[in-house]
This record gives C-alpha cells, structure tokens and sequence, in this order.
C-alpha cells in the first residue's frame, strides 16, 4: 500500500485523515511525523493558508522524501473583518503586539474564551463565519505543490457547548449553516472534507 505523510503535529487532525480517507474509499497508508520521529517545525509566516500550506508541503516533503499533505486553517469572522484568519492559533497574542508582548500559541480554551470575549454583545445576525481550509499535496518525481480548499459556512455561538476536541477550539462555538449543531458534535467536518474531494483526481494520479 503506498503512503502518504500527513505533515501535522495534531493528533486530532491525524484521526480526522483517516476517517476522510476511509469515507473516500483512498487506499493508503497516512504517515504521521509522530511515527517518523520528526521534531522539526517550520515557521508559518505566511500572509495567506495558501502560503502556508505549500511552505509546510515543501519542508517536510524535503525531510522525507515522501509523498506529503500538508494543512493549513482556521477561522475568519465577519464581524472582526476576516480575523483571525491565519492567526488563528496565535491570535490572542497578536492582539497584545503593541504592547511589546512576544505572540504564542494559546491554549484552546483561552481562543474560545478570547473570541467570545471580541463578540459580546453582537448579536447572531452579525455573527456569521466561515471555517476555511486549503490542503498542499507535493509527490516525488513532480516536486509541484497543488492546493485545495474548502470553505464552511456558519455563525459563532453565543457560548461553547462542554465537549472539547483538542487542538480545535472553534468546535466548540462554531455552529455550520446546515444544521443546529455545533462543529464539534459532527464527525467530519465539511470543509477540509471538501478539499480532499478536489484533490482526489490528482492523489489517484500519483499514488492509486
């Protein structure tokens, strides 16, 4: 069975591959960097998920040799203008930039808090957001990084439902246009989903 490197760090991204890839019949083995032992990390300065993606394909693919999917997403809302769009993880710190404060990755509970704290008071009808996600897939003997993107619509909630899934805080207050549910009371979420469907022409090329 040929493999492919999912280049992410999150172990709750990991699970959700596999089940993607089990729901589209893809007959392949995902690699974590977990299970090769790699350490490394690469700076995502990019200005776009575009660019973030490719930078994180092309590094890791680099390391590996490896056919590699790489991931980059997060939230853009409405009301704040886009934000905090790739800053997603480090938002809470880039906010206190000009303060002389160093950006860090937050802790899950501390973007849920942050993010309902910047809409108190803005009511559902201004509340609107999206979930968007672009995938880089780079193979061996092309070296080109393709990219793909899904987009999911929806609103923030006015509080977090209790669950908790690690490394997605977002779960817990975003909830799709389909349906009354949160995000993280679905098995699958549409938009990276979505992305992986569009790329399915160009995996079957190189690895089916």
């Amino acid at each position: 069975m040929r493999k492919l490197l999912i280049a992410t760090k999150n172990p709750g991204k990991i699970l959700e591959y596999e089940e993607i890839f089990k729901q589209l019949k893809i007959p392949l083995r995902l690699i974590s960097l977990k299970r090769l032992n790699i350490k490394e990390r690469i700076e995502e300065n990019g200005k776009t998920f575009e660019e973030n993606a490719i930078q994180k394909a092309r590094f890791y693919y680099k390391l590996t040799g490896l056919p590699t999917l790489s991931d980059d997403s997060g939230i853009e809302i409405d009301y704040l203008n886009g934000e905090p769009g790739v800053k997603s993880r480090r938002w809470p710190s880039s906010a206190k930039a000009s303060e002389g404060k160093p950006e860090y990755e937050a802790s899950d509970e501390e973007i849920i808090k942050f993010t309902l704290k910047k809409l108190r008071g803005v009511p559902i009808s201004k509340r609107g957001a999206q979930l968007r996600a672009v995938i880089g897939l780079i193979f061996p003997g092309d070296e080109k990084v393709y990219t793909f993107e899904g987009v999911l619509r929806g609103h923030i909630a006015e509080k977090p439902i209790k669950l908790r899934m690690n490394g997605y805080p977002f779960r817990s207050i975003f909830i799709p246009l389909s349906g009354n549910k949160y995000l993280g009371e679905l098995s699958v979420v549409a938009h990276r989903k979505q992305a992986l469907e569009k790329a399915l022409p160009i995996i079957k090329k190189y690895l089916c």
